[in-house]
């Protein structure tokens, strides 16, 4: 009995420790927290799906960089497509060009040292981000830059959903096809990105290379496509979403491999279902991490009492961060609609103006969605012990998922 006694105390020291921990270190992130506003910009954009198509263009834009290549990953795998990528920044240090490879620690963490020290000897300049530091060590933990962006001479940007391994070009069984979303640009939008960039490196490394004037991009630039990059800390993308979905008067379509949204984007979503908003979620079919399907359950359940139209996307993995209002603005970019990315993540997403380049995505979700079926009311319905048990646990680690 008393060891019993024991390890409970033991259990609850434990929680309040964690629960004081996370509380006085996002008390003090919004202290500290300075929102970043990037003006309307224009661009030419392209995107992809299909992981083979976006690193063979990636790949070929970093063969042709002259200046240098400015990287954020959020996870680098170690296997063939992951040594490609690390080989061919070597080659283009060691050519002259400035490479910066910027990695989040809990996403990369695994990746070898000798790796590392070898892109550092090849004279590429390499560093994790959100790296875990005392005194709230648990809340650092959580916090994570989810960003993935690339940036070529000032010239090209891309960003997105991809991460570089093989499972996003069909490597892993289970999860292939791997579907998602991400833009390349060339334009004036390109400035946001190094800007991006040059801020995540300088909070890392201490080494402020912001006012540098080999990274200014030229004002003469500019493409056809109008947008705006948002950029959140886990602070401030809740209020965007919520202003975006105010927004809708026909028609929300949002795509999302994790569904877990806060209790005020619950009730724009069923306040748009009640004004006759049209609204369709899609989700994937199978769950590449533990309880978050099962999280979302809860959510579904009121939406589809309300007439939202919730899929679950059949061929293959559905990672797609996108969001359609109206056919009048579209949001892509890194942030997943869940708890994690709400109020977490360090994340940049696009919000995207233009008719035409909203007509090229408009397209790619309708494919989405073809792919899709409606998710099974009878599973949501009647649940059986083990659902409920899945889903009363992922109630309760929501925020973490």
């Amino acid at each position: 009995m008393t060891i019993v006694f024991i390890l409970l105390l033991a259990f609850l020291l434990a929680a309040l420790w964690l629960r004081i921990d996370f509380l006085r270190g996002k008390k003090l992130h919004k202290q500290k927290y300075e929102k970043k506003d990037y003006p309307i910009r224009y661009a030419d954009l392209s995107f992809f799906t299909e992981g083979k198509m976006l690193f063979s263009d990636l790949f070929e834009e970093i063969l042709r960089a002259k200046q240098h290549v400015h990287l954020i990953c959020y996870i680098v795998r170690e296997d063939s497509i992951g040594h490609h990528f690390f080989s061919l920044l070597k080659s283009k240090a060691k050519e002259g060009v400035e490479v910066r490879l910027l990695l989040d620690w809990v996403g990369s963490n695994r990746l070898n040292p000798t790796i590392i020290r070898e892109l550092k000897e090849a004279g590429v300049h390499f560093s994790f981000c959100q790296v875990p530091r005392l005194p709230y060590l648990f809340y650092s933990l959580q916090v994570r830059n989810h960003k993935k962006i690339c940036v070529i001479d000032g010239r090209v940007g891309y960003l997105g959903g991809f991460n570089i391994g093989d499972e996003y070009i069909g490597g892993d069984p289970k999860l292939s096809p791997w579907r998602d979303y991400h833009l390349k640009m060339t334009g004036e939008g390109v400035t946001d990105l190094q800007a991006e960039f040059l801020q995540d490196w300088q909070n890392a490394t201490g080494e402020d290379l912001q006012t540098d004037p080999n990274y200014q991009w030229p004002d003469e630039s500019r493409g056809k496509c109008r947008h705006q990059f948002f950029s959140t800390e886990g602070i401030g993308l809740e209020e965007n979403y919520q202003k975006l979905l105010r927004m809708a008067e026909k028609k929300i379509v949002i795509g999302t491999p994790y569904f877990i949204p806060s209790e005020r984007l619950m009730t724009e979503l069923l306040g748009a279902l009640a004004r006759n908003v049209e609204i369709t979620i899609i989700v994937p079919q199978t769950a590449d991490h533990s309880l978050v399907r099962e999280a979302s359950y809860q959510y579904f359940r009121r939406l589809l009492k309300q007439g939202a139209n919730i899929l679950q996307f059949q061929h293959g993995f559905y990672h797609s961060k996108i969001i359609l209002i109206d056919d009048k603005v579209c949001d892509i970019g890194t942030a997943n609609f869940d708890k994690r990315s709400l109020f977490l993540n360090h994340e940049m997403n696009c919000y995207v103006y233009d008719p035409s380049c909203i007509d090229a995505l408009k397209k790619e979700l309708d494919k989405d969605i073809r792919s899709s079926f409606p998710v099974s009311k009878k599973l949501l319905d009647k649940p059986g012990f083990s659902l409920k048990l899945k889903e009363t646990c992922a109630r309760l680690i929501s925020n973490f998922l």
